[in-house]
């Protein structure tokens, strides 16, 4: 029964890989025309094993919260301000930066950060963050046909990381959508960019597209949006609403993961031999 067959997917699953569920984040490693795929990334995600941190990945960490979460910012991040001790040891080296005693400093403050489970941010990723979301905060969209005017920030209004955890068909998905409006109908992604005017190939390439296919599954909603902002100044933003054909895709994406990973566990769970075939 369909009970039976909802567990079935599941129970296979967490026995593999010790999750009992699929993300966004795991999926996109197993999709076709994925720029990730590879099934070998996808156990290891799974598994805990693939971890990824980077400048990059932590300055979007912060943009985010401070974007959706302020008063978490402090509990998360450490800003370390190295300008008054350079200041200070300046008139005795060329390169203060790049002395014993600027380095013995700097792994001081690394330290007391790690221990505190924070993460650690420059002043100048700090003020870019801060840059960016007031150009946000004062940005606006202009409806083409109606002349409506609509606050960008609008898009961002509602509950931040709303959890889900539910099923598509007999897959079972979680995830976190950084905000969902009830009153509005609409779900809504933050994402930083090197363009906007390139974001739409981003979408494609990145399996964002899944991503808005699974959250308006759950959510029973086909209103779904990215904000987006470059992250080089002047910090353009934009708002893009998901269009039924970018629905289709990550509909399309989203059901040739779930093949390939039934495959995988059908098949002895080998990722090691994994190689792509096709026709170009």
């Amino acid at each position: 029964n369909q009970e039976v067959r909802l567990m079935e997917f599941a129970s296979k699953l967490l026995e593999a890989t010790g999750k009992g569920y699929l993300s966004y984040s795991a999926i996109k490693y197993a999709a076709d025309d994925s720029k990730n795929q590879d099934m070998k990334l996808f156990e290891l995600y799974m598994k805990g094993l693939l971890k990824k941190e980077s400048d990059a990945l932590i300055f979007g960490s912060l943009y985010d919260a401070m974007l959706l979460e302020p008063n978490s910012v402090n509990d998360k991040f450490i800003v370390i301000n190295d300008s008054e001790f350079v200041e200070g040891i300046s008139a005795d080296y060329k390169s203060p930066r790049s002395t014993k005693v600027y380095k013995e400093w700097l792994d001081g403050e690394t330290k007391v950060a790690l221990e505190s489970g924070k993460k650690i941010i420059s002043m100048d990723d700090w003020n870019t963050a801060k840059d960016m979301i007031n150009r946000l905060d004062n940005s606006e969209i202009i409806d083409q046909e109606t002349g409506e005017v609509t606050s960008v920030r609008y898009y961002l209004t509602g509950t931040p990381q709303y959890e889900i955890n539910s099923w598509i068909g007999e897959i079972p998905v979680r995830g976190f959508l950084d905000c969902y409006s009830p009153e509005n109908g609409f779900i809504s992604d933050s994402k930083s960019t090197r363009s906007i005017h390139g974001f739409r190939y981003d979408v494609g390439n990145f399996c964002y597209d899944i991503q808005a296919y699974i959250y308006t599954q759950v959510m029973g909603t086909n209103k779904f949006y990215w904000v987006v902002q470059e992250k080089s100044s002047p910090y353009l933003c934009g708002v893009y609403r998901a269009s039924e054909r970018s629905l289709q895709s990550g509909e399309r994406k989203f059901w040739s993961a779930i093949a390939n990973i039934n495959n995988w566990l059908n098949n002895g769970n080998r990722t090691d031999s994994f190689a792509l075939s096709g026709e170009i």
